[in-house]
């Protein structure tokens, strides 16, 4: 009898093991190549899966600032509408203008290089006139924005990564009133801007730049 039962136990277990290696791996696990960072905000959380591989220079220049907790207390502060679909465009977060928490200027790694292309749900690193001069300023597409892709004489932005989670998120501050601003962001500056409260990464290890932290020390005087 205990013979039959084990012998029966036995053939469950093989008629089981095919189901087993087809299910799918479970959500939210770590994604080769890549790594994940949580943020935080005060309009709901977004994870985010950074290209280690194609993107090496950007995504360890984030991980940098999330290390050091560089972006707690930043917001999301623009929400770049399509003129022809308000429900596509860009949102753009990070430290803004606060020259306290600015580490080294990131040098540019284009959609040529990387593979990367601005579309749907994909993250990408903001610069100013020089394109070398990056720091943590970052926009999460809405749609394909395919101009933000380098073309002909211009390298056009560094994209990095894309959202796992809290698309929904995203479109909410999409679509949050705006005004203020001037020149490519007439219009465009959320009103009641939405607070990242906390950045951490999900993968790997942490690693502080060990930089000093002079933001913690107050607000800025002037």
């Amino acid at each position: 009898m205990q013979h039959r039962r084990r012998l029966l136990q036995g053939l469950l277990a093989l008629a089981a093991a095919p189901l087993l290696a087809a299910a799918p791996a479970p959500q939210g696990g770590p994604i080769a190549g890549m790594v994940r960072v949580r943020l935080v905000t005060s309009a709901g959380p977004i994870v985010l899966a950074l290209d280690a591989k194609r993107a090496p220079k950007t995504t360890a220049n984030f991980l940098a600032y999330v290390d050091d907790g560089r972006l707690e207390g930043t917001s999301f502060y623009r929400s770049a509408r399509r003129k022809g679909n308000p429900k596509f465009g860009f949102v753009q977060g990070g430290i803004g203008t606060d020259a306290r928490r600015m580490l080294d200027p990131l040098p540019l790694e284009p959609t040529s290089r990387t593979g990367i292309k601005h579309l749907d749900g994909v993250i990408s690193m903001a610069h100013g006139p020089n394109p070398n001069g990056a720091n943590c300023n970052f926009s999460i597409m809405v749609g394909d924005n395919p101009s933000l892709d380098a073309r002909g004489a211009s390298g056009g932005f560094a994209a990095f990564g894309h959202v796992v989670s809290g698309m929904d998120v995203v479109k909410a501050m999409l679509a949050l009133p705006t005004g203020g601003g001037r020149d490519a962001m007439k219009d465009q500056m959320i009103l009641k801007p939405v607070q990242i409260l906390r950045a951490e990464r999900l993968d790997g290890t942490a690693r502080p730049t060990g930089r000093v932290k002079p933001w913690l020390l107050g607000p800025p005087r002037g």
